[in-house]
Order: C-alpha cells, then sequence, then structure tokens
C-alpha cells in the first residue's frame, strides 16, 4: 500500500511542476515569436516588492525538493539559483523531478509523525509533524508560488488558462 503522504506529496509536485514547465515553454515561445526579449518575461513581476518569475520558479522547485526530502527523511538537495534562461529553469525543475521520482516511497512509510524543523528565512525555528509541515507549510508556499509563476505570465499576455497551470493528472 503506497503511504498517504507519498500520495499527498510527490504526485503533486509532479503534476505542478510539469504544469510550471508547460507554462514556460509557452512563454519561451511567445517571446521568440513576439521578438520579446526574455528577461522581460524573466524578470517580470507582478507588483515590485515580489519576486521576479525567474526567483518564483526556484523557490517553487525549491519547496518541492525541500519537502520532499524533508518528509522522506533524506538530505535536502542544494541547487545553486543561478539559472538565467528559460533552459535553465526547464532544466532546473528537470533535476527536482529527477530527485522526487527517485525517493522510495517507503522513506514516507513516518512521514505524518516524523518532525521537520526548519529555519525559514528567520532565526527563529519552527517544528512541525511531517504532516502539518505538507499540509499547513509545504504545499501552500509550493502553491503560491506556482500560481505566481503563471499569474506573472498571464498579466504578461502568454496565452494559458487554468489547464496550463494545473498540468496533466
Amino acid at each position: 500500500m503506497t503511504s498517504a503522504m507519498y500520495s499527498t506529496s510527490i504526485p503533486v509536485f509532479k503534476q505542478m511542476l510539469g504544469g510550471l514547465k508547460d507554462v514556460l515553454r509557452k512563454a519561451e515561445a511567445h517571446a521568440i515569436e513576439k521578438k520579446i526579449e526574455p528577461d522581460a518575461l524573466l524578470l517580470a513581476r507582478l507588483y515590485p516588492d515580489m519576486f521576479p518569475l525567474r526567483r518564483q520558479v526556484q523557490v517553487a522547485s525549491d519547496f518541492a525538493k525541500s519537502v520532499s526530502a524533508r518528509l522522506a527523511g533524506v538530505e535536502v538537495p542544494k541547487l545553486d539559483d543561478t539559472e538565467l534562461t528559460f533552459a535553465d529553469l526547464q532544466a532546473r525543475i528537470d533535476t527536482v523531478l529527477t530527485f522526487i521520482e527517485g525517493l522510495d516511497v517507503a522513506l514516507f512509510d513516518e512521514a505524518a509523525t516524523r518532525e521537520i524543523v526548519t529555519q525559514a528565512g528567520t532565526p527563529k525555528e519552527k517544528r512541525f509533524t511531517g504532516q502539518s509541515y505538507l499540509l499547513n507549510y509545504g504545499l501552500p508556499h509550493f502553491f503560491f508560488h506556482t500560481a505566481t509563476s503563471y499569474g506573472i505570465l498571464r498579466h504578461s499576455g502568454i496565452e494559458v488558462g487554468k489547464k496550463d497551470y494545473i498540468g496533466s493528472y
């Protein structure tokens, strides 16, 4: 029997990252077709104090890999955040997908009760059970950054819809 924690994390991350890859592909094609400098999209933001598209994609992929790793009880892989192009972002997502697809389902057997300790952006640590970490912290942050990536591109005129955002399931 597949772990419930695996079922509510890995397939969701894979589906949404697949949708994000497709949206990025459409954005790159749009930039080429309309002769738009790619950085006009990669550095676009919904509001001046928000991350640009490039960083939104990096953070979304960070949540997918770090949440998956912590739930599985393995070390979180480090990515250097050096992506500059659409191709770089696609490769980053592929790296994360390869990592999460390689996690054995059995590693998630104790994930719901595993203690997860984070220090997200501040010196103050947060402690969660695995279930709370996934449902109340990891997935909401992941969805925020994937949805914001989609929103930036839609706002920039890329012809994408809800089906593109959701991806294949």
